[in-house]
């Protein structure tokens, strides 16, 4: 495989793209997918025409990216922005999509990784990222789930667990990424909720309310980041708070704790506190404790540290902090929080720095880079 050959090819492959018509973010998406599967096909299958080849498989992978969204973007035009309270009393075929794109000849991962792609609407990049992978990585799951399904029939829908971590990401993406997915998350949430009798969809719907009850608060008019603890509260949605509490507190009762509920009683403790100096840490690091539990995922271990940073103090969170691989996605930028309650304010000023070169959108790497510039400047004077 001639690395040199692909980097050499990609910006007249970009130039072929945009005169077809391919705005440049989604031609560069096309053109990464191209290459990655130009890194697993050639090194067996060389092509002759090596630049054609990418033009077509790049114009291809635009082509099907762009029906996704306009897909999406039509089912999204079906309703009203905001998601409205109470329980759906229809349901469209969107849901069903999701069903069977959990189809039980793939593995939970697969089927999650096709279901974004294919009916999200999410880019192979936004996968990856959401995985914590590299994104050749997910790529090659997603071309392996489509070969799969391809050979099946889609008369087995998939369980109602995987089509809640597909749910669970899409809206994650439509709350802090580049996609709004948000609503349409909740929408067929609540549908789910109207079907099953299930206390982790139950914890699921509270957890996105609650979340989405914060959503006018957390940017600027500029679209800057606002950080929770600067977040104007009586701009929260406080319908959607009691919505979200009531759902919890109805699925807590069930007494089946799954990690959806435990999400959404974080997120109920911070909905529930006046200020943030009157948020109930100790109680958040418990339940950071039974999510842990649950899920053993090293993003909810940095979450955890970073609220023993605020029960038990800077340095407690800092040795918390020590034990995680300084690899993960915020690692840098948790340390740099917590190094700046410490009063290190050199080192938090660097790691600012640091955690912003490596932020996954622009808002939250401006938020990082002003955060490194106010520290700085304090130093200074």
């Amino acid at each position: 495989m001639d690395e040199t050959l692909l980097r050499s090819l990609t910006p007249s492959v970009l130039g072929i793209l945009g005169r077809r018509g391919a705005d440049f973010a989604a031609a560069e998406d096309a053109v990464q997918d191209a290459l990655i599967e130009a890194v697993r096909v050639w090194p067996t299958e060389p092509p002759r025409d090596p630049k054609g080849w990418l033009v077509t498989v790049a114009w291809r992978r635009f082509l099907d990216a762009t029906r996704a969204d306009a897909a999406r973007r039509r089912r999204e035009d079906l309703h009203d922005e905001e998601p409205a309270p109470g329980p759906t009393p229809t349901a469209d075929d969107t849901l069903q999509l999701y069903f069977l794109c959990a189809h039980p000849s793939l593995t939970p991962s697969s089927a999650v990784a096709l279901t974004l792609r294919a009916v999200g609407g999410l880019t192979t990049r936004q996968i990856a990222q959401a995985y914590l992978v590299p994104e050749a990585t997910m790529a090659q799951r997603i071309s392996r789930a489509k070969r799969t399904v391809s050979r099946v029939r889609f008369d087995q829908p998939g369980d109602v667990a995987t089509v809640l971590r597909v749910l669970y990401l899409v809206f994650n993406e439509g709350y802090s990424g580049d996609v709004d997915l948000a609503a349409e998350a909740i929408r067929l949430t609540r549908q789910l909720a109207a079907a099953y009798d299930h206390p982790e969809v139950a914890g699921l719907l509270a957890l996105m309310l609650l979340h989405h009850a914060r959503r006018a608060s957390r940017t600027a008019p500029d679209g800057s980041l606002i950080p929770l603890a600067e977040q104007d509260r009586a701009r929260w949605d406080t319908k959607s708070i009691a919505e979200g509490v009531a759902v919890l507190q109805r699925a807590l009762a069930r007494d089946r704790l799954g990690e959806f509920q435990a999400q959404a009683a974080i997120a109920a403790l911070h909905a529930d506190a006046p200020t943030a100096e009157e948020t109930d840490w100790v109680q958040i690091v418990e339940w950071y404790d039974e999510l842990a539990r649950l899920t053993d995922s090293p993003v909810v271990r940095l979450n955890r540290a970073v609220a023993v940073g605020e029960a038990d103090g800077p340095r407690a969170g800092l040795a918390a902090l020590a034990a995680l691989d300084d690899s993960l996605p915020r690692h840098t930028a948790a340390s740099a929080y917590l190094h700046e309650r410490d009063g290190d304010l050199p080192t938090a000023a660097r790691l600012y720095a640091e955690a912003a070169q490596k932020a996954p959108n622009a808002a939250e790497r401006d938020y990082l880079t002003r955060q490194a510039a106010r520290l700085n400047t304090r130093r200074n004077e």
